[in-house]
């Protein structure tokens, strides 16, 4: 099993660690490498702290996650983390998958794209980074899929992990939510969570190996 990256630089230079691409000309940071570099380049102009989390680059604020990069074969993007007390003024957001909650990813295909939403982006980098300042949560929503509040919460905090839990069949995306529905206390899922995590990126249900 690949090991993730622990140092920001490592993904615009060899990917995210999570594949056997990792360091490859295959990888899926490659292509879009000037685009993830031109969201990169507004998040320091921002003065945003850089560091990995799960792999990608995260950039933080008052001790709080405020945005995330990612790639993948089809596009990169930028994901807001605790996106639920953005205003969108733009429409500009969109869920990670089918069964998220809150629309929190901007995805890109170019540079131009990336240029052209400048502003937006750092508007929304803005928003919340005074959130974290002022120490605001995002509101709780309602939901008619009957997911844990602990899976809910990785998925809007993780773009990889969202896409990956949502190509699942149904049947291995419901192994994870018996396997999380055993588990009494809140600590305990989150936990579960985080190791399961490998296996649903690899595409795995929580009983396969």
């Amino acid at each position: 099993m690949m090991a993730m990256i622990t140092d920001p630089d490592d993904f615009f230079t060899k990917g995210c660690g999570r594949c056997a691409r990792f360091d490859t000309p295959d990888c899926s940071t490659r292509p879009w490498i000037d685009g993830l570099n031109a969201l990169r380049r507004i998040c320091f102009s921002m003065g945003l702290e850089e560091t990995a989390k799960w792999a990608h680059p995260c950039y933080m604020h008052a001790g709080r996650n405020i945005a995330l990069l990612g790639a993948f074969r089809s596009d990169f993007l930028i994901s807001f983390l605790n996106a639920g007390l953005l205003v969108d003024k733009a429409g500009v957001l969109k869920t990670p998958g089918p069964n998220s909650q809150t629309p929190s990813v901007i995805r890109f295909t170019t540079v131009a794209e990336v240029e052209a939403l400048e502003p937006t982006i750092r508007a929304y980098l803005r928003q919340l980074m005074d959130h974290a300042v002022a120490g605001t949560q995002p509101p709780k929503m309602a939901r008619e899929i009957d997911l844990p509040d602990e899976l809910v919460d990785a998925l809007d905090a993780d773009p990889v992990l969202a896409e990956a839990y949502h190509a699942l069949t149904p049947g291995r995306q419901r192994s994870y939510l018996f396997a999380l529905s055993q588990a009494k206390q809140s600590a305990t899922r989150v936990a579960r969570i985080e190791k399961f995590r490998d296996k649903i990126i690899a595409g795995k249900g929580a009983l396969e190996r």
